[in-house]
């Protein structure tokens, strides 16, 4: 009886499921591979094909420089296979290889004398570890993790051809089915977000520049302290990928006059809307009804900020509601002014009481004279359109006092104070 060979090479050995029944020319009887997986069955051996999914993948690649992706690549291959070759028996190995891009498969043999379903978790969890912590001392930016499915190759099938494929195929199957209990566990923690309205409100003063005084709060939302749900962008992106945004926005909403009321702050509030919200057919009439549960709240007092990155077009309700706001007596800001190519075809459609100037245009803005000159320019465009300018992410006194000798309006970031987390200390 032959022995079991140990094999490290690198390939593609797997080919995508469109292409499953051709196979390439090294998948015969005397490819290491099949050679492999004959003699484990020869020898009275189990094989389990594994593979672990690279879930965070295009995160990795945005993170690093485009002409480094291949290099990028290249590493997260030599990380696994120094990993393999640091925690696999070399007598347990198969071959380890890369299936178009987003993952890597190993086979193995495994003796049921000495090893269990618990022994292959432990081998995983120690491999992926291995390697995530490895690519953090090359890159720190992001890491890596990977999402993990293994199934055995049936010994008794017709074809070793067909079981490796087949064993293949079911494990990736399993690695994406626990990438998709995750998503399954997003849309519940989302679904228990709205339902229990359990959101947080933080509260930001924005000061005028001049007097030094708190003119407003900007309202900033976050999910469950110490869950992924967290953080706004993660929120509301869950949000409205699971069709639960207009919900989510009207519990700020809602959030919002009950604190003020409770608070009895007689300031202008700020709190940011989403385009798809202000433009939803409901929402006029559903804020109405707010407003009549939490009385003596003026809409005066309220602005909504209309977020640039999001595009007004072909919202066919959008212009209506807001004309309707402002009927009603809430004031429309443009926010992230100067982040993206629309900024001003939306100040033009919009006309709004307040401009608001993204932190990409006033960061390090006393260290370069070109982002003072589009500060001038948009301090033009906003006196053409009648607004108000607030300049955002204010850090430092040196960014401020280009502010002072420009004569901006408004300003709010760290350098003026950092968000408060209960809203009934702002109130003065």
């Amino acid at each position: 009886m032959k022995k079991v060979k140990s094999v490290m090479q690198w390939g593609k050995i797997i080919l995508p499921l469109s292409s499953m029944r051709y196979y390439p020319p090294q998948f015969n009887l005397r490819n290491p591979l099949l050679e492999g997986v004959t003699n484990a069955f020869e020898a009275g051996h189990e094989v389990v094909v594994i593979v672990f999914k690279l879930s965070n993948l295009h995160d990795l690649i945005e993170q690093a420089d485009a002409r480094q992706h291949s290099k990028l690549l290249k590493n997260i291959k030599k990380l696994f296979q120094n990993a393999v070759e640091q925690t696999v028996n070399p007598k347990e190995l198969i071959t380890l290889n890369d299936y178009y891009g987003e993952g890597i498969t190993l086979l193995i043999t495994v003796d049921h004398d000495r090893h269990s379903i618990s022994n292959i978790d432990i081998l995983l969890k120690k491999l992926t570890d291995e390697v995530s912590n490895s690519y953090m001392k090359l890159y720190s930016s992001v890491y890596p993790t990977f999402e993990v499915g293994y199934m055995f190759v049936d010994k008794y099938d017709y074809s070793i051809q067909e079981s490796i494929f087949k064993a293949h195929r079911q494990a990736i199957g399993m690695a994406e089915k626990r990438e998709q209990l995750e998503i399954n566990e997003m849309i519940l923690a989302i679904n228990k977000i709205i339902t229990k309205k359990n959101i947080t409100l933080f509260a930001q003063p924005i000061i005028d520049v001049a007097t030094s005084e708190i003119r407003a709060w900007e309202l900033l939302t976050r999910g469950p302290k110490g869950t992924v749900l967290e953080a706004p962008l993660q929120l509301f992106s869950v949000a409205r990928q699971t069709g639960r945004l207009y919900e989510l926005e009207m519990i700020v909403m809602e959030k919002m006059l009950q604190q003020v009321k409770a608070s009895r702050c007689h300031q202008d509030i700020f709190v940011n809307c989403t385009p798809l919200t202000l433009g939803n057919i409901r929402f006029t009439s559903d804020l109405k009804k707010l407003l009549q549960k939490y009385r003596g709240i003026s809409p005066k007092q309220i602005t909504f900020e209309v977020t640039e990155r999001d595009s007004i077009e072909g919202l066919k309700n959008f212009a209506f509601n807001i004309n309707v706001l402002r009927l009603m007596g809430f004031k429309i800001a443009v926010d992230d002014t100067g982040a993206g190519y629309a900024s001003l075809n939306t100040i033009s459609e919009l006309m709004p009481d307040i401009i608001k100037i993204d932190r990409s245009v006033i960061e390090n803005i006393d260290k370069n004279s070109v982002k003072e000159s589009m500060l001038k320019g948009l301090l033009l465009v906003a006196k053409e359109a009648g607004s108000l300018v607030v300049a955002e992410g204010i850090e430092n006194q040196e960014e401020a006092s280009v502010l002072t000798r420009n004569n901006v309006d408004l300003a709010q970031g760290n350098f003026y104070a950092r968000p408060a987390m209960f809203f009934d200390e702002i109130a003065t």
